[in-house]
C-alpha cells in the first residue's frame, strides 16, 4: 500500500485541487489493485475543509486535529499510515497523473533506494518561475548541499517506512525549516535519488505560506543545524556544519543590527565565537 498525507491549515480553496491530483494519479486509474490511502489531516482549520475532504469518500480518510503546526499534522498523518511506501503532499500543491507511478517503478528497479524526488514546476501567483542554479537538486548523497538552504522539496519525494523508523519523524519545535532539519538527518543517513522530470507543480506567492509569516528565516535554520551537531558526525561534516553556521550568523547579525535589535544580534555574534573556536 503507498500512503499519502496532506497536512492541511484553511486551504480549503487549494485542497480540492491537490486531492483532485492524487485520485487522478495514472498508476490507481490503470492498475486498480495498487492499493493506496489518502490520510487529509487538518490541522484545526475554520473553514470548509472537511467538507472537501469527505466528498471525496473511497480511500480519502479526513483526520482532525488542535492547530500544532505541520510538523505536527505529518507526524499524525505517519502513525496513521499502514503504507509500506510513503508520500506528503503540500496542500497548495500538485502532483502530474505520471508522479507516483514514476517514482513506484523507480523502487522497483531499485529496491535499495530509500528515497527518491523528482524535478518541480515552480507557480508564484499563477506565473512559472525558473529555479537558479543555487536550487538545483542533486542526486544521491548530498549532505554537503542541504546545510546550504533546503533542497527537499516533501511534495515531489516518495519514502520507504523503514527511513521514518530509523531517523524519526518532522521536529515539532519548528514553525518553519522543518523540513530543512528533516533533511539533514534524512541526508546524513540515506541517499536521495532525483528522477529529472517536473513532476509536481509548487503554487507559491499566497500570504498563508509559512515562508512569507516569519522574518529572518536562517534563525530557524541556524536552530536545525545547531541540533545536527549532536548527530553523529564525521570531522569533515562537522567542519561544514560549523561553517555553515558561521555564515548564516553572519547574515543574521547584519540584519537585527539594521533593526537595533542588539540582544539578538549579540547572541548570534556570541554563536560565530563559539564556532570559530579551534577544537582540541
Amino acid at each position: 500500500m503507498v500512503s499519502i498525507i496532506i497536512p492541511t491549515y484553511n486551504r480549503a480553496s487549494f485542497l480540492r485541487e491537490a486531492i483532485t491530483s492524487v485520485v487522478m494519479q495514472d498508476i490507481f486509474r490503470r492498475a486498480p489493485g495498487e492499493a493506496y490511502e489518502l490520510l487529509v489531516i487538518d490541522d484545526g482549520s475554520a473553514d470548509d475543509t472537511r467538507r472537501v475532504v469527505i466528498s471525496f469518500g473511497g480511500p480519502v480518510a479526513y483526520h482532525y486535529q488542535p492547530h500544532r503546526g505541520v510538523s505536527a499534522a505529518r507526524n499524525l498523518g505517519f502513525r496513521l499510515a499502514r503504507g509500506e511506501t510513503i508520500a506528503f503532499l503540500d496542500s497548495d500543491d500538485l502532483w502530474h497523473k505520471e508522479k507516483l507511478g514514476v517514482q513506484l517503478s523507480f523502487f522497483k528497479a531499485f529496491p535499495a533506494a530509500m528515497v527518491c524526488t523528482t524535478e518541480e514546476i515552480w507557480l508564484r501567483n499563477g506565473v512559472r518561475l525558473n529555479p537558479k542554479k543555487k536550487h538545483r537538486k542533486p542526486s544521491g548523497w548530498m549532505f554537503d548541499q542541504v546545510l546550504r538552504l533546503c533542497l527537499l522539496s516533501l511534495s515531489s519525494c516518495l519514502f520507504r517506512r523503514r527511513v521514518f523508523e530509523e531517523i524519526g519523524g518532522f521536529d515539532e519545535s519548528f514553525p518553519v525549516c522543518e523540513d530543512y532539519e528533516f533533511g539533514i538527518r534524512l541526508a546524513l543517513k540515506f541517499p536521495v535519488y532525483l528522477i529529472s522530470r517536473p513532476l509536481v507543480v509548487k503554487r507559491g506567492g499566497h500570504p498563508d505560506q509559512l515562508s512569507r509569516q516569519y522574518w529572518g528565516m536562517d534563525r530557524f535554520r541556524v536552530q536545525a543545524l545547531e541540533k545536527a551537531l549532536s548527530l553523529p558526525l564525521e570531522p569533515w561534516q562537522r567542519k561544514r556544519v560549523e561553517e555553515e553556521i558561521l555564515k548564516k550568523c553572519q547574515v543574521l547579525v547584519k540584519g537585527f543590527k539594521k533593526r537595533k535589535n542588539w540582544f539578538e544580534a549579540e547572541r548570534y555574534r556570541a554563536l560565530i565565537r563559539t564556532c570559530s573556536q579551534p577544537h582540541e
